[in-house]
């Protein structure tokens, strides 16, 4: 314990400086003192792995890009969120589930595969970590550096740090889609995006007030044309219907984005990444990006290898950097790497009222 306040006190001095030496090795200027990431299986990197849960990645061929193999990722590499991590000069954020001492010191991944807005939401996949749980876990990291620091230089770090979230997918996909749910007989596709957007908001209302102040929140890409809903159309075409659903969320969240702006919430800013215009960039232009393949997952069985998604030990296909879907429901590394790219230094058409790097050189006022 002693030697992780040593660290601990190394490390915030370093970053009152602006200018951050790696007690590790290595010299690496830290755009900000953290990051904290909240989401689900497209930002997951571990969580689920020791649950009692049909969601996990741990097994091969996920991760066979990655530098150490199956880590939990559900994908052949890196996720958004780690190249986003890379663009701010920290190293890879540990998953909360294995995070411990020192190694929180750069922030924490709380994201949970088939987790979602609402508490029910992915049940049909067991265990799960709701976004209200990811929050409460991220209390508990606050309260063990704070034990080690004090609250004040705390509240100051934690300020300047990025907060990463991309809620809302599994709200749609293993909730409001599933036939088990009753969710969808109770609300029309406007009534449901309003509620979901009512618990978002409070939610997000809690993490600024446990001190978060920069807050970069992704909206939902085009769920109607990942290779699990293509597999449903005998055509393999992208699902009007369900890129109409989603939609309405991604106008409140903006809305409600824009409101939190307006001083709703002093001294934090928040911006909005627009996951559905990157990725319609993206198919509408997949040769200028390198991609052969946007209508399959590189690993999967079944039409559009999207009605079964990876299965363990499954051989994947070798051309991966030309796939815009690593299976069913998930992009390839090339696509998270390209998106991450365009999260921090992208223009406002991607990413507003401003990007990442921008976010991150903001001086905000502590209150």
């Amino acid at each position: 314990m002693a030697t992780l306040k040593v660290l601990v006190i190394f490390l915030v001095v370093g970053v009152g400086l602006g200018q951050n030496v790696d007690p590790f090795g290595g010299s690496r200027r830290e755009m900000v003192p953290a990051m904290f990431i909240f989401g689900d299986s497209l930002i997951d990197n571990g969580n689920n792995n020791n649950l009692p849960s049909l969601a996990k990645a741990n097994y091969f061929p996920y991760g066979i890009d990655f530098n150490g193999g199956p880590t939990g990722r559900f994908c052949n590499g890196y996720t958004m969120v780690d190249e986003i991590a890379e663009q701010l000069g920290l190293p890879l954020i540990p998953a909360y589930s294995g995070a411990s001492g020192d190694q929180v010191l750069n922030g924490v991944n709380y994201a949970s595969a088939a987790a979602g807005i609402l508490d029910i939401t992915g049940r049909n996949f067991v265990g799960r970590i709701p976004f209200d749980q990811q929050i409460r876990n991220f209390q508990n990291t606050l309260d063990q550096i704070t034990n080690n620091l004090g609250a004040d230089d705390v509240a100051r770090q934690v300020g300047r740090s990025i907060f990463f979230v991309g809620m809302g997918s599994n709200d749609y996909l293993n909730n409001y889609l599933m036939p088990n749910y009753p969710t969808r007989n109770q609300y029309n596709g406007r009534q449901y995006a309003d509620l979901l957007t009512q618990e978002y908001s409070r939610q997000l209302t809690t993490l600024y007030n446990l001190g978060a102040r920069k807050f970069v929140i992704a909206g939902l890409g085009e769920m109607g044309c990942i290779p699990s809903i293509l597999a449903q159309s005998p055509a393999g075409h992208c699902s009007d219907s369900v890129n109409q659903l989603v939609q309405p969320f991604n106008e409140n969240v903006k809305a409600m984005l824009n409101n939190f702006n307006a001083n709703q919430l002093p001294g934090a800013k928040f911006i909005f990444i627009d996951v559905a215009r990157m990725f319609r960039e993206i198919l509408t232009n997949s040769p200028a990006y390198g991609f052969s393949v946007i209508n399959r997952g590189c690993c999967g069985i079944g039409r559009n290898r999207g009605q079964i998604t990876c299965l363990p030990f499954q051989t994947p296909c070798t051309n991966r950097e030309q796939y815009v879907f690593w299976d069913a429901f998930h992009p390839t590394e090339a696509v998270n790497v390209l998106m991450g790219r365009k999260a921090f230094n992208g223009d406002l058409s991607m990413v507003y009222p401003m990007n990442i790097e921008q976010l991150a050189n903001l001086e905000i006022a502590s209150n």
